[in-house]
């Protein structure tokens, strides 16, 4: 007999748990049509992922505990399906004045109307992005049942990356682990995911279900792209990267399974759909009717409005440029192409007459002194303040154009370039900017038939036109041995002295890491976004503003 399995790789809404619900009861209710007896739902789906202090909140549990009976009595009526739902239960006990957390991430059983097995996820994830201990309690049980005469063991999420949890099944009589997940992409981070289970099948001589979730949160993004290991290790099937997915394995009475494989994207193609799909849920999970950014004719403005396109379409996107005294004609004429291309509203907004008023309503302050900085962030505030008017009077709300390389090492300007709520590529270091801008030139993944970005937009070299002649490369060094030190300093913790000896130059090394030392401020008050790398200017880096250590 074959088990007929659906994993929901489907896009839930933190808070939303009426709406989750009737996803996972539309899907199951389909399933079941098709001949499935288990389907699996991601990681906490009944409430989304992750629902931080929401899960400190006892009406917030109450409200997720409602959905879970919604959705049991629905399926009530479709006899022997089995559906895994994954939710926080439990909350803060009392014991005279002391608070005890009994709140565990749970995944029910539900069939036929009743919870027939519940298991409570044992290895709480505490690092990245991830801060579970906060808000749960570890099980310790294994949990198995049976579906069609398939024991099925049980696993969430970070259980799998540990021995214990599956062996435990295993001891339990599980013929079947079945995985279920709530993962945030970084780059690499699929493969990464593959391998592991595939240690774990290995170790345990059982096939694998992983159960992915798809969506955007706040700053991260789930990619989806569930898939099934035989018991062999073997690729036996892979959904859809960043797509809703009602993703079906066949299991044979053998054990083996069955689906199909759907192929890796490139490096560049699937950080371009994740950057895609993180501004098409912010945007629209949090009800903004559009969106709105400054254009300047350079390139990480005109990679976001590309992002921003084929996440909304080019009737939600409205483009704005600013000229001052030092933007030079080719900034006019891209930036005014690009727009053409795109199909967007494009304005042209002169920022000279507010220039001018500044510098001279400071001139008797200034006086004596040499233009520098102050004068080019004046410039930066005008923009900002223009954009955020705009955004107040008419509802879009503002994407800032910064990227990883510029909020590391501070060049950027708070209330100026900074000011807006969505930083799309606030993770893309600039010598990815380029790439990413290559290859959306080369591919159409949503068949806009565009290529969106003038050529001499990325061949030219970048420059924030704050002043004559100027070039990112006066004052940084250039991008390919910035990006290489922040990555070796930020993302993997390597000290100046091993950045050193890995044959970067000792001056580069101590003007990057000193940069990145002293804007702990700035990026502070910088809007929250996309994260794709294992280590983001986010909830994975927590660094004192305050703060003397040199390392």
């Amino acid at each position: 007999m074959t088990l007929k399995i659906c994993v929901a790789q489907l896009n839930f809404v933190v808070g939303d748990m009426a709406g989750n619900a009737q996803k996972i009861i539309e899907c199951a209710t389909a399933a079941y049509q098709d001949g499935v007896r288990l389907v699996l739902t991601p990681e906490l789906s009944l409430c989304g992922y992750a629902a931080e202090d929401l899960f400190l909140r006892p009406s917030f549990i109450a409200a997720c505990d409602d959905a879970l009976k919604t959705v049991s009595a629905a399926l009530s009526g479709l006899m022997g399906l089995h559906v895994v739902v994954g939710h926080p239960c439990g909350g803060d006990e009392r014991t005279r004045s002391v608070s005890v957390q009994r709140r565990f991430n749970m995944a029910s059983v539900v069939c036929e109307g009743q919870v027939v097995a519940a298991y409570a996820k044992r290895e709480l994830p505490n690092y990245q992005v991830f801060d579970e201990r906060r808000y749960f309690l570890a099980g310790d049980q294994a949990c198995v049942f049976e579906v069609a005469g398939t024991k099925v063991g049980l696993l969430i999420c970070e259980d799998a990356w540990f021995e214990e949890p599956a062996a435990q099944a295993k001891v339990a009589g599980a013929e079947l682990l079945a995985v279920i997940n709530a993962s945030p992409f970084h780059v690499g981070k699929g493969d990464e995911r593959e391998q592991a289970m595939r240690g774990r099948v290995k170790a345990t001589g059982l096939p694998l279900i992983y159960a992915h979730l798809v969506g955007g949160q706040d700053e991260v993004v789930f990619e989806g792209r569930s898939f099934a290991l035989n018991a062999d290790g073997a690729l036996a099937a892979r959904a859809p990267s960043f797509q809703v997915a009602s993703f079906r394995v066949d299991v044979t009475q053998g054990g083996l399974l069955f689906g199909e494989v759907v192929k890796d994207g490139s490096l560049e193609a699937d950080l371009w759909h994740a950057l895609v799909l993180g501004v098409r849920d912010y945007i629209g999970k949090n009800g903004f009717p559009g969106v709105l950014l400054g254009l300047s004719g350079g390139i990480d403005s005109a990679l976001v409005l590309a992002i921003a396109v084929d996440a909304l379409g080019a009737d939600k996107v409205r483009s704005v440029m600013m000229p001052s005294p030092y933007t030079a004609e080719m900034s006019w004429l891209d930036a005014r192409e690009m727009a053409q291309r795109l199909g967007v509203r494009y304005d042209e907004v002169s920022i000279v007459p507010e220039f001018e008023a500044f510098l001279g309503s400071l001139k008797a302050d200034f006086a004596g002194t040499q233009p520098d900085t102050t004068e080019e962030n004046i410039q930066a505030r005008i923009r900002g303040t223009l954009l955020m008017a705009l955004s107040n009077k008419f509802g879009s709300i503002v994407l800032t154009t910064g990227n990883k390389s510029e909020m590391a090492t501070g060049y950027c300007t708070l209330y100026g370039d900074m000011a807006g709520g969505f930083a799309v590529i606030k993770d893309v270091a600039k010598t990815l900017v380029f790439k990413l801008a290559r290859w959306r030139n080369a591919n159409d993944p949503f068949g806009t038939g565009v290529e969106p970005i003038p050529d001499r937009i990325i061949t030219r070299p970048p420059s924030a036109e704050l002043r004559p002649d100027q070039t990112d490369q006066d004052s940084l060094p250039p991008y390919e041995v910035l990006d290489e030190i922040v990555s070796r300093f930020m993302e993997n913790d390597q000290s100046s002295q091993d950045i050193i000896a890995a044959g970067f130059a000792r001056a580069d090394v101590e003007k990057v890491t000193r940069l990145i030392r002293i804007n702990e401020y700035k990026r502070r008050q910088s809007p929250v976004g996309i994260r794709v790398t294992h280590r983001s200017f986010g909830k994975d880096w927590r660094y004192p503003i305050t703060n003397k250590f040199r390392a």
